[in-house]
């Protein structure tokens, strides 16, 4: 049997997609696994061995590039497609190259395309994206009436794998940094988002948080980021102004050093963005500030994550950019609070471990 994946196009979203991963390749040990995704969601989940293999296609390719991807798709001969996203893109896609079972939820008008459609709930009301794909891995479960029991809930256990590249990369970026930075534990940053300006959370608020870590707790700071992120982490780093501080800016920048650094990490601060689902698979300590988007959307009810998020009569909106211009929900959520936050999750999760 031979199954296309459909991964989801956010980073964070084919994490909470592991689990699901999981279960399919549980469910179809013999089964070729092949996931359809963006290159950047490859780089995320190199490594897994519930994945057999990976075909990447890019966003507004020119009609030749789509006619291959789509003449690829078909000469694959696929059995089974499971669809993560629930676009009618993703549908179409499966329904153009012929592929005879088509899995996925009843979303953005493409029932007809899916020979298996699951009903879609209220977009209005929040649920997780996480339970969401295993809401399709368990369909696919009941479906064969063989293999896993389905009378508990499937592990919402994330998986990822830091390769040996992705540890020369990290060995790397250690050796260039001094005796005091690597003989001190690691606080990992992560600012920005795809998702829009609304989820950033500001500067001068993730420097004078840097500056408390390094100069309070005696820890040492990495700043991790993407291209996007690049410029906003170098100005971290200067307005905190302390040694113990620094970014990945200066590294080639790699979604692979990105894990390793986070897995090396004591704990990670971050926004509401992909890498922020990197540290429960390394079971890493997380606090997550959260500004216009609900929580629940992507809960991963994972025991070592913190979430903070002011209560204000205007949120959570679901919006990429303020819609009344004042930004409250991240600019007032300050340093001063999430620094007390860091001090009570390390506390608690040494108290934990004792």
């Amino acid at each position: 049997m031979k199954i296309a994946v459909f991964l989801p196009n956010w980073i964070g979203d084919a994490v909470m997609a592991t689990p699901a991963l999981r279960t399919i390749r549980h469910q179809f040990p013999d089964a070729e696994i092949v996931t359809i995704q963006r290159p950047y969601v490859a780089d995320v989940l190199e490594g897994l061995d519930s994945i057999d293999r990976k075909i990447s296609w890019h966003r507004g390719q020119k009609l030749i590039s789509r006619l291959r991807f789509m003449k690829q798709l078909r000469g694959e001969k696929f059995d089974l497609a499971v669809l993560f996203p629930n676009s009618f893109r993703s549908a179409w896609l499966t329904y153009l190259a012929g592929i005879p079972k088509r899995v996925g939820i009843a979303r953005d008008r493409r029932r007809w395309l899916l020979t298996d459609a699951l009903p879609a709930k209220d977009k209005q009301e929040p649920h997780p994206a996480i339970d969401e794909y295993l809401r399709i891995a368990a369909y696919l479960i009941e479906k064969e009436q063989t293999g896993l029991e389905l009378s508990e809930p499937l592990s919402r256990s994330m998986e990822l794998v830091v390769t040996e590249t992705d540890q020369k990369r990290w060995r790397s970026f250690l050796e260039k940094q001094s005796a005091e930075f690597r003989s001190r534990p690691l606080i990992c940053l992560n600012p920005g988002g795809a998702f829009g300006a609304a989820k950033h959370w500001p500067v001068e608020h993730f420097s004078d948080l840097a500056r408390r870590i390094a100069s309070e707790l005696q820890r040492s700071v990495l700043v991790v980021c993407g291209p996007a992120e690049k410029a906003e982490a170098l100005q971290i780093v200067e307005q905190a102004g302390h040694p113990l501080v620094t970014s990945l800016a200066a590294e080639p920048l790699h979604l692979g050093l990105t894990k390793a650094a986070i897995q090396q990490s004591e704990l990670l601060v971050t926004t509401d963005s992909g890498p922020r689902h990197f540290a429960a698979p390394f079971q890493i300590p997380v606090v997550t500030l959260f500004g216009p988007t609900h929580i629940l959307w992507s809960e991963t009810f994972y025991d070592r994550g913190l979430h903070l998020q002011l209560d204000l009569d205007c949120g959570p909106c679901q919006q990429r950019i303020c819609p009344l211009g004042h930004h409250r929900c991240m600019k007032e959520l300050d340093a001063d609070q999430v620094f007390q936050a860091v001090v009570s999750h390390l506390n608690s999760q040494k108290a934990n471990a004792a």
